[in-house]
């Protein structure tokens, strides 16, 4: 791809690779825009094209289905074109109907031939004379709002059982809106507010969050491109996440397990915790990603901190029983939380894997829990926001092993703004509850 290659025509080629490759948005986006070197002042709209047409895909495809006879006929990459030009026409205020669409058409001239461009033409013109169909025709309430959201209907009915109808469709809307990016100062070196006030200084438009006292929002730029960034200052993480290390109950010294810690957020920040104090032990199964973990550790100066490529339900062949303080077990898992950052992820998720990794969950909690000392704390955690992954994994693992209990002492050290969340020793975070990932969190304690 040429450097000095169309906007929308980058884009097209983005969502091309994401379709045919299954590949991550937000990966894909960030490595096109360095290879590249993309106008600062394009990169915003390059990432509103991509993430909008994804985020919007079954929308969209509801809205072209009655001007198109043969869409399965057609070549892939023009149904994309289609999309991208109509996510524009629908949702993007700033730009003309009329731009949309002679952009498009010179992009279906040059990668196709005059019958392409021809069609491409006009469905579009067809549409904007037509107008689009009625939403409110769809009857079912769930089918509905799954078209309205574009969140796959099964996933909807799951979380309109789950969650109640009011609350699936405020999930369904956030999940259409972009994400802030949120950083943890790294308190070992630096307090809050003269972190915040070395970003003003650079330019980047930053605020204190109202949730967590080390937590910061970036409200305008890329904080990981910042010089506090690098001096290790501070790092990326979403404040759900952050609340794992409250969970934990930790105290200076102690023996830290984290099972499945790639890429490290949560390692750092017990490490941080600890006053870089103690052992953290921080394993993941791929080398590669235990890797992600030491270089985020050596950047902020935290040496507390033992990285293993080890898969976690062998943990037992390399560690005595009883030999940690604390353990968290932060579990692979559907990642239906985090659907905001990739969007392109609702549609490949079937609702079988999600009975395939409650397995593994729980095989994962039985292998890690004869480390924990009589006693100690273990956190089990999911970026997800499903009861089968969450509530039903904990209350089977609970049943099966009488040595453990739920520890409801979680709610005195949790922050104020998350104490009302709290169930018990359970903490389900939706994304609309103050507008971050949808994260769970139980607390269970190895009775003495």
């Amino acid at each position: 791809m040429s450097k000095k290659s169309n906007v929308r025509e980058c884009a097209l080629e983005l969502l091309e690779t994401i379709d045919k490759n299954q590949a991550y948005s937000n990966l894909l986006l960030n490595n096109t825009i360095k290879r590249n070197e993309i106008n600062s002042k394009d990169i915003g709209l390059l990432t509103e094209l991509i993430y909008g047409t994804l985020q919007r895909k079954m929308t969209l495809d509801y809205y072209l289905k009655p001007f198109l006879k043969n869409s399965k006929k057609l070549e892939s990459w023009v149904v994309q074109l289609l999309r991208l030009t109509l996510y524009q026409m629908v949702y993007l205020d700033k730009i003309p109907e009329r731009a949309a669409i002679f952009e498009a058409v010179e992009i279906a001239k040059r990668r196709g031939h005059k019958g392409i461009a021809s069609l491409v033409n006009g469905v579009l013109r067809s549409i904007q004379r037509e107008g689009l169909s009625d939403l409110t025709q769809i009857s079912d309430e769930a089918e509905r709002l799954a078209i309205e959201t574009s969140h796959p209907t099964w996933l909807v009915k799951r979380w309109v059982d789950q969650l109640g109808f009011e609350k699936a469709k405020e999930m369904c809307e956030l999940n259409l809106t972009a994400p802030l990016q949120t950083g943890r100062v790294n308190i070992t070196k630096i307090s809050r507010e003269d972190c915040l006030a070395l970003l003003t200084d650079e330019g980047f438009q930053v605020e204190a969050s109202p949730i967590i006292p080390e937590a910061i929002k970036c409200l305008k730029g890329n904080i990981a491109n910042s010089t506090a960034f690098k001096e290790g200052l501070l790092t990326i993480q979403d404040e759900s996440s952050m609340l794992v290390s409250y969970a934990l109950n930790l105290e200076q010294d102690q023996k830290v397990l984290d099972a499945c810690a790639a890429p490290g957020g949560k390692s750092t920040h017990i490490a941080e915790k600890l006053q870089n104090s103690g052992e953290v032990i921080s394993l993941d199964l791929h080398e590669h990603k235990v890797k992600l973990i030491s270089d985020n550790a050596s950047r902020l100066g935290l040496t507390n901190i033992e990285t293993k490529a080890m898969d976690s339900r062998k943990v037992q062949e390399h560690f005595e029983p009883e030999s940690m303080d604390r353990i968290l077990l932060d579990a692979p898992c559907s990642g239906l939380g985090v659907m905001r950052r990739k969007p392109d992820m609702k549609y490949t998720k079937k609702e079988e894997d999600i009975t395939r990794l409650q397995t593994i969950q729980q095989n994962l909690l039985k292998s890690v829990a004869p480390l924990l000392k009589k006693g100690g704390v273990l956190v089990y955690s999911t970026c997800t926001i499903d009861q089968e992954e969450n509530h039903q994994v904990v209350e089977t693992f609970l049943r099966e092993n009488e040595q453990f209990e739920g520890d409801q002492s979680m709610v005195e050290r949790m922050p104020d703004a998350i104490k009302p969340l709290i169930n018990t020793f359970e903490l389900q975070i939706l994304p609309q509850d103050f507008g971050s990932d949808g994260f769970y969190i139980a607390c269970l304690r190895k009775k003495v």
